[in-house]
């Protein structure tokens, strides 16, 4: 500190040509290295109004005319020590934003969609330059602060000025079997009461659509519009790139009508029954399922083995069948529903039934476990509830939500990914096309949208044809039967991309304590990339 003070007061007094001739040669060199650095900033992104920091840099390392460490010389101890902490904080803080803003962020797994492939307690380390970095579009936001400023409950950004969208040059692009990190394309508008389900959803349950959600507040709280880069951040693998079309047939990804490979760790769920015997914790571990897989808590708050439960499968499948039924009858009825399910029945005793998230390799391994009877993929069941007198969906529901495709989770498609240049016409099955393709024209390309008495009309105008500004990508997690991916919400945008994970910077174990494994050393600056 007294360097710098010392060199401000040897300054004073002394003309242009003579601050220039006294500067350190280390400050010459700082100087020339900084101004390097911002020269080639503004060639990356196009910001030339950041050169204006070089005359900056230029008086802070070389003429010292404006006196940027005055308080350095006070005589108040106290009033140094404040200024210390707030030229180090104010410092942090800038090169925090510029960081995670244009070069590396910090994403932590918090579901287990892409489990044995990244795990739930992942710290991910997240290039944003692989895919070219995303101009700031909200650049008025608290740095690390993602929507939502912790303890205040309050946004963290300023909704204006908004930036045009931009993507600067990178190292490469999305391909299939990428990792991706993106904000949430459904959550442009959010419930603040219901956020786990985004609004689209919860307006499709709602009898009175999108109204009822905007007008029970006490159910649904605010509903808040929120821009590209201050939506949630997800994770999931690219199975589908821009102009494919997709396919899900029988646990199986179809491109163009050809079969892709399966990510190394994809799972699907499985009922795994034993002749009564539980599956040990130890089991459990060396399979790597973790305990939300397979556990729910009781009445009193404890932890207990996840089991299959027969009635309540039967009641599940037909509640008809349980009402007003002797005992008797209501076993005769589980047992042959169980069997038609594929369970085997000892006498009267299913044994304990597990409900699993399972790799193909995992399978094998418990089906050669002596008190394993059975082990056998889990069948979707897609049931029509009425929400209205005169409505019904179907339950689950999958993207398109407001056309009835009676697409599942393994028998998906076929659908087309729209593509940067690509048309589309809405001279048949325009039904079809609006419903999968209007969110994309209207919310994440910014035109007015309308479907009215079969005829689409785009901007006000009656609109025979499309073609789409962005390129669009399929996300899938690993975990097929447990992931909320494209075949819940849709496409992602291209301005959507955030980054590609690169390796595990932390990883900790939710389930274990500090003193009993609860960091996952194993996993510590492993590939995040994995296919």
């Amino acid at each position: 500190m007294e360097n710098s003070t010392n060199q401000n007061n040897s300054q004073k007094g002394k003309s242009f040509g003579e601050r220039m001739k006294s500067a350190p040669r280390a400050k010459w060199v700082k100087f020339i290295v900084m101004t390097i650095f911002t020269i080639a900033f503004v060639i990356w992104t196009g910001y030339l109004g950041v050169l204006i920091i070089i005359p900056l840099f230029f008086d802070s390392y070389i003429l010292k005319y404006i006196p940027w460490g005055f308080w350095k010389s006070s005589g108040n101890l106290a009033f140094r020590k404040v200024m210390e902490w707030a030229d180090a904080i104010g410092f942090a803080l800038v090169a925090v934003y510029v960081i995670n803003t244009f070069f590396f962020q910090n994403y932590q797994i918090p579901s287990s969609s892409l489990e044995k492939s990244l795990l739930v307690g992942d710290f991910l380390f997240v290039s944003k330059m692989s895919y070219g970095t995303r101009s700031p579009m909200t650049p008025l936001s608290f740095p690390l602060a993602q929507h939502t400023l912790p303890i205040l409950d309050c946004k963290s950004y300023l909704d204006k000025p908004q930036v045009k969208y931009q993507r600067f040059a990178g190292f490469g692009s999305i391909e299939r079997g990428n990792i991706v990190v993106f904000n949430f394309p459904a959550g442009d508008t959010v419930a603040l009461n219901q956020q786990a389900v985004d609004f689209y959803s919860l307006s499709k349950m709602n009898p009175r659509g999108s109204y009822g959600v905007h007008n029970d507040k006490a159910q649904y709280g605010e509903i808040v519009y929120r821009p590209v880069d201050r939506r949630e951040n997800y994770v999931k693998r690219c199975m589908g790139l821009p102009g494919e079309t997709i396919q899900v047939k029988d646990d199986e990804v179809y491109i163009n009508g050809k079969k892709v490979a399966d990510p190394e760790n994809m799972q699907l769920n499985y009922y795994v029954q034993t002749d009564g015997t539980p599956i040990s914790e130890t089991v459990f571990s060396d399979l790597g399922i973790s305990k939300d897989d397979y556990a729910t808590l009781n009445q009193a708050g404890e932890q207990v083995p996840y089991y299959f439960d027969p009635m309540q499968e039967m009641q599940n499948a037909n509640p008809l069948l349980a009402r007003s039924m002797a005992d008797d009858l209501k076993y005769k009825a589980d047992s042959l529903h169980l069997t038609q399910l594929g369970f085997i029945a000892k006498g009267k005793n299913f044994g304990i039934v597990y409900t699993l998230p399972l790799t193909k390799k995992m399978v094998a391994d418990l089906k050669a476990k002596p008190f394993v009877l059975k082990v056998f993929k889990q069948q979707e069941r897609v049931e029509k509830r009425n929400i209205t007198e005169d409505k019904q969906i179907d339950f689950p529901f999958y993207y398109p939500i407001a056309y009835s495709t009676g697409w599942t989770r393994d028998a998906y498609g076929p659908l087309w990914i729209p593509k940067k240049g690509a048309t589309i016409t809405f001279d048949k099955d325009v039904d079809y096309k609006v419903a999968a393709y209007e969110r994309v024209i209207k919310n994440y390309e910014g035109n007015e949208f309308a479907y009215r008495d079969g005829k689409v009309y785009i901007n006000g105008k009656q609109a025979d044809s499309y073609t789409f500004k962005m390129d669009y990508y399929f996300m899938m997690g690993d975990n097929r039967h447990n992931s909320a991916d494209s075949r819940s919400w849709g496409f992602v945008p291209e301005d959507h991309i955030v980054g590609q994970p690169l390796f595990v910077w932390l990883s900790l174990d939710k389930d274990k304590g500090w003193l009993n494994g609860k960091i996952r050393w194993n996993r510590i600056f492993t590939s995040a990339k994995k296919k």
